[in-house]
């Protein structure tokens, strides 16, 4: 192990642009001055984020070798340490962005990369970039930047990581309680890459705005506020440091940046080497707009966690005798050595008599299949998509799609196992209108459930119900998301995360709500499917060369 110490650091922001430049410097100051060598800032360190207009914003940007900038540079020459922070930056072009710039420990600027989803009314203001962004050799490892909504979508981490990213850098101005909880940690552990991220705390907004704005956005003002808890977070997950919740504060962390590059998990899975990039090529294609129609309104799911195969039956019988509509169990409910035919022969006799399905898997041939099965009998099939250490011995035919089912409540897809590892199996389910997914799976590491999962149904507005040897979830989306729209329950601080339902006995029943899966739009101008940067992330459907793909299923 090689650590090497890094910082992020929050503060708070006003129109005031000297007393901003003066924050940024007492961080990289005090982050220096505990040993940090690689000092994360917020984003938008130059200023609010909000601008009455482009002319503004453009007039309150930085522009290349300004004050501003020259005096983070000779900071970070002094403290001889690496900066990164975000500003808007007046290009020469007539474009203004989000640019995140890292500066060396010679004060000179080694990469910049401009924000490429940009969210709500800064697209209003700013012009989103077009390309990826850097991916940099330093000390304290190979760098990676991105900012906010970036990471509220998983493509550009991807991307970076792909590309070689060890340690990811993010800068938030964000007024999200679940940056925190969910999209900043899960970002590491997903990628089994670094994190640093640093968020902003104080007013987002100037004070004579914050009636006016917070009864537009259907945010409260006391909540628009940076949530702070800027966080450092190792390659599986576990946060290493964080700050408070308010007030200006610097973390800092000793950190093993070679860690990152060990992508195996516990079961021996190479989750990186198991990627399967032809079939991603609809992720990096232009987005469609969906054309399925909504599903239903509320949809009765349930979770169960069998003990052996006679309890899957009796508890499918259970669950369909108490109105559930989609029951989902773990994967190789009835055991490795039992039969699609079979297993679909049980389910569909404790089905009998119900109009509900339900989803599990099970050892076809040299197949790991999972399937959906009526009273009718089998009613759809989906093989896995990656290869999985665990079923290395016998799961050697993979399947070449994801398939999505229309069921009478609306369209479901079947994540097999281990394929929910793997962000790219969501978001094609996203892309193909789905509804609701259901996952029969085995958890080997807590991020999966307490992070994946959760993340899954959040970056792409799909119910997800899980079903696992030991854990499970319902996954449901809630009616309150758009921002700049009135919500119901009002806002509670977290934008885009599900409602959670955990399944803590043998039958869990909980609603989902397929029909809000139409809905993706986070903010004005914000739609978590749509606006994916599909154009930026070339390296998502890039097969590696040393790594040969597997063969396409007969």
């Amino acid at each position: 192990m090689v650590a090497v110490r890094v910082a992020a650091a929050q503060f708070a922001v006003d129109e005031d642009g000297a007393a901003n430049l003066a924050a940024c410097l007492r961080a990289v100051d005090r982050a220096a001055a505990e040993g940090a060598g690689l000092i994360v800032l917020p984003e938008f360190c130059n200023g609010l984020s909000w601008h009455p207009d482009r002319a503004a914003a453009r007039l309150r940007a930085c522009r290349t070798g300004d004050a501003f900038l020259t005096a983070v540079a000779a900071r970070a020459r002094r403290r001889r340490a690496y900066v990164k922070l975000n500003v808007t930056l007046a290009r020469p072009d007539g474009r203004t962005t989000a640019t995140n710039l890292l500066y060396g420990p010679d004060g000179t600027l080694l990469a910049e990369s401009d924000k490429l989803v940009l969210m709500g009314a800064e697209g209003d203001h700013l012009a989103p970039g077009h390309r990826a962004g850097p991916v940099v050799a330093t000390p304290f490892g190979r760098l990676g930047m991105y900012a906010c909504l970036e990471g509220v979508l998983g493509e550009v981490c991807r991307d970076l990581v792909l590309r070689g990213a060890q340690v990811l850098l993010n800068g938030l101005n964000s007024f999200a309680t679940d940056e925190a909880s969910l999209h900043v940690p899960v970002r590491a552990a997903e990628n089994r890459a670094w994190v640093i991220a640093a968020n902003k705390v104080g007013p987002l907004l100037p004070a004579a705005h914050l009636p006016a704005v917070s009864a537009r956005l259907g945010v409260p003002a006391e909540r628009l506020h940076g949530a702070g808890e800027s966080q450092i977070v190792a390659p599986d997950g576990s946060v290493v440091a964080k700050a408070p919740r308010t007030g200006e504060a610097v973390i800092v962390a000793d950190i093993d940046p070679a860690a990152a590059d060990d992508k195996t998990r516990p079961d021996g899975t190479d989750v990186f080497a198991a990627r399967r990039p032809e079939l991603y090529a609809p992720i990096v294609s232009p987005p469609r707009p969906r054309s399925a129609p909504p599903g239903a309104a509320r949809v009765m799911a349930a979770v169960a966690l069998p003990d052996g195969p006679a309890d899957a039956v009796a508890l499918t019988r259970e669950a369909a005798a108490r109105g559930a509509e989609l029951i989902v169990l773990p994967e190789l409910a009835f055991g490795p050595g039992a039969s699609v035919a079979r297993v679909t022969r049980e389910l569909a006799r404790a089905l009998d008599g119900t109009g509900a399905h339900a989803v599990t898997s099970a050892r076809d041939g040299d197949r790991h299949t999972g399937f959906l099965t009526s009273a009718n009998g089998l009613a759809g099939t989906q093989w896995q998509l990656h290869r999985s250490a665990r079923h290395a011995a016998w799961a050697t035919t993979l399947g070449d799609r994801l398939e999505v089912f229309s069921l009478p409540w609306g369209r479901l897809a079947i994540v097999v196992g281990d394929d929910a590892l793997y962000p790219e199996t969501a978001r094609l389910a996203a892309i193909a209108d789905a509804d609701v997914v259901a996952v029969p799976f085995t958890p080997c590491e807590p991020w999966e459930t307490e992070l994946g999962l959760p993340e899954r149904a959040a970056e792409n507005r799909l119910n997800v119900v899980a079903a696992g040897d030991s854990a499970g979830l319902v996954l449901a989306l809630p009616g309150d998301f758009t921002l700049w729209t009135e919500w119901e329950d009002g806002f509670t601080g977290r934008i885009s995360h599900p409602l959670v339902t955990r399944a803590e006995a043998p039958l869990t029943l909980a609603p989902v709500h397929p029909a809000r899966a139409v809905n993706r739009l986070v903010s004005k101008n914000t739609d978590l499917v749509g606006h994916r940067p599909w154009q930026a992330v070339a390296a998502l459907a890039r097969t590696p060369p040393s790594l040969p793909s597997p063969s396409p299923t007969p």
